[in-house]
């Protein structure tokens, strides 16, 4: 059974940069579902945020840094109890969205080792639905889902450079959590598809603003961060906290429309004045979270590298880069 829709998502904030409107194509099969059929929470009935960071073994670690010096935890492998997470964030009722983005030729390469993965290990036990961003909807895998966990495939455009297709998926990360995801979703994670999970990657990783150390600078000096130093660009920085890598983030529906709507608002007025930020998105995003701490930070075990050789501090590798075909995906 297939079926199509059209929906307009729109957000007030945006209105300066035009209308845009996205073909929605949801597809349904044994394990995909259609929101509808998914719990409608009004904003009334809205479950808050779970916070457990009280109960985290700070000195579990010794050898890395397990707080920020705005006091915001440091997430390794060693402080938290993940049964007591898991417990926790079931007893609140916690739901959770992951957004993925597999646009041209990166859905035959990684989608089906992306989902595959993720249903193994983001959030087993709490209710997730996958969100998938593509041109192809028919071409999506399907996969066998436990119990409330769902997909959900939603057609958008290809846009002719990898890049803007990179920067563009933050306007489309709030108009879903306006249309959508708020009414239904404790949390929601943004994630790239062009990674694997290897390891458990569960409640311990939520918070109200997550970001991830970037697995090449977190050993380095400040100095050393790719920061965009263009003073013509909104993401110029001089200095900053850590570097942020953007292929994961999460936290609260609001939390995360906030960085979405701040970072495409300063992508487009680069636009209008022919300016690029360094590393698009992932430069803006660094922006937002110097100008705003995010709450809770994920160690590089929540996204690295295999090809690191390494790996003195890094008990655990739960989310892993696939390997590279940037002649292939981005031809």
């Amino acid at each position: 059974m297939r079926q199509k829709i059209s929906v307009v998502f729109c957000s007030s904030i945006l209105l300066a940069f035009g209308f845009i409107a996205l073909r929605v194509s949801s597809r349904y099969s044994s394990n995909v579902s259609f929101l509808q059929n998914l719990p409608e929470l009004s904003l009334g009935t809205m479950r808050p945020t779970v916070s457990l960071d009280d109960t985290l073994n700070y000195e579990a670690r010794q050898d890395v840094p397990t707080r920020t010096s705005w006091n915001a935890p440091i997430i390794w492998e060693l402080m938290f109890d993940p049964d007591f997470y898991d417990k926790k964030h079931k007893e609140a009722k916690t739901t959770v969205a992951l957004t993925v983005f597999a646009v041209g030729r990166y859905l035959d390469a990684y989608l089906d080792t992306f989902l595959t993965s993720a249903e193994k290990h983001f959030m087993v036990g709490l209710p997730v639905t996958f969100y998938v961003f593509t041109d192809q909807p028919e071409k999506v895998p399907n996969i066998t889902l436990a119990p409330q966990r769902h997909v959900k495939v939603i057609k958008v455009e290809r846009y002719s450079r990898w890049q803007d297709i990179s920067m563009m998926r933050m306007k489309i990360i709030s108009e879903l959590i306006e249309k959508e995801l708020r009414h239904n979703f404790t949390y929601v994670f943004c994630l790239d598809v062009d990674q694997e999970f290897k390891e458990r990657f569960g409640s311990e990783a939520l918070g109200e603003s997550v970001a991830v150390l970037h697995i090449y600078y977190y050993k380095l000096p400040k100095e050393q961060y790719t920061y965009d130093r263009n003073p013509k660009s909104k993401a110029y920085m001089e200095k900053g906290d850590y570097y942020y890598h953007a292929a994961v983030f999460g936290g609260s529906c609001d939390k995360v429309k906030a960085l979405a709507d701040y970072c495409y608002l300063n992508i487009m007025e680069d636009k209008l004045n022919s300016v690029e930020a360094l590393w698009h998105d992932e430069s803006h995003l660094n922006k937002y979270f110097w100008l705003n701490k995010p709450t809770k930070l994920l160690s590089p075990e929540y996204c690295w590298d295999p090809y690191i050789a390494d790996m003195k501090n890094i008990l655990v590798t739960r989310l892993l880069w696939a390997p590279k075909q940037y002649e292939k995906v981005r031809t």
